[in-house]
């Protein structure tokens, strides 16, 4: 189980590392894709990965089986809401920053921003991982695995783009590279924190499942969709939304 919570941020690790191999500057129509394919992965991972089994755990209540998944999944939206209000921020390709108005480099936002969409996805490895270890639960490990090793395949843009603008804006490559590898180690802290949280309240883990979801989608309507499909040639982004929608459904249903 250790091994699957820390896939992802070996995913970070390894995009975060591209800076040492390209140049600081990030072409725009690569930055469409990377964004793009990330946020077809992540919509697909909400779907197959976390909505659906969530509806499942609850197949017994019948027509009411969507409940737990639709309150969860708004919750999630709803947290996601709230740290993008508070947490200080920068969006790539962005001047303004985001949340409470506080005296901070524009490095370090830039790293919270990106650390804001890994928060989730370090909860949908913990509450698939939770899920797997619960009774009669529909995640096998398999299951568990492939969001895991999914996530971990996206994350390797995100850790890409948030090292190469690092490194661009004086950061030398090694800083960039440990500030871009940071971003992701909230993700298996965020693991770890649902799969305890669910050993104490494991009636509510289909909440939970759906709560990853909706904090994930969150973040894909709310930047990933928006940076992909920006200005001219948004097709590129569209096609590589769907090659990473497609990738996690397969991931999903040939290893679940």
């Amino acid at each position: 189980m250790l091994l699957g919570i820390m896939i992802p941020l070996i995913g970070t690790t390894l995009g975060a590392a591209c800076v040492f191999f390209m140049k600081s500057d990030m072409n725009p129509n690569m930055q469409k894709i990377l964004s793009g394919f990330a946020a077809g992965v992540m919509v697909a991972a909400s779907v197959w990965s976390l909505l659906i089994p969530s509806m499942d755990m609850e197949s017994d209540k019948g027509k009411l089986a969507f409940l737990p998944a639709a309150i969860g999944f708004c919750l999630g939206i709803a947290f996601l809401l709230l740290l993008d209000r508070t947490v200080p921020h920068l969006h790539v390709n962005e001047e303004e920053p985001e949340g409470l108005k506080m005296n901070l480099k524009r490095s370090s936002m830039l790293v919270w921003a990106v650390t804001l969409h890994n928060i989730p996805e370090g909860m949908a490895v913990g509450a698939v991982f939770a899920g797997m270890m619960a009774e009669n639960a529909p995640i096998t490990m398999m299951g568990a695995f492939a969001l895991s090793i999914g996530i971990a395949i996206q994350n390797f843009p995100e850790g890409a783009i948030v090292s190469m603008p690092l490194c661009n804006s004086g950061f030398g490559r090694k800083k960039a590279f440990i500030f871009g590898t940071l971003s992701g180690v909230v993700e298996p802290l965020g693991a770890l924190l649902t799969i305890w949280l669910s050993g104490y309240i494991l009636p509510v883990l289909p909440y939970l499942l759906a709560f990853a979801a909706g904090a994930m989608m969150y973040v894909v309507v709310e930047e990933l969709v928006p940076e992909a499909v920006e200005g001219k040639h948004s097709n590129i982004g569209t096609i590589s939304f769907s090659v990473g929608f497609v990738l996690m459904m397969c991931l999903d249903v040939a290893l679940g």
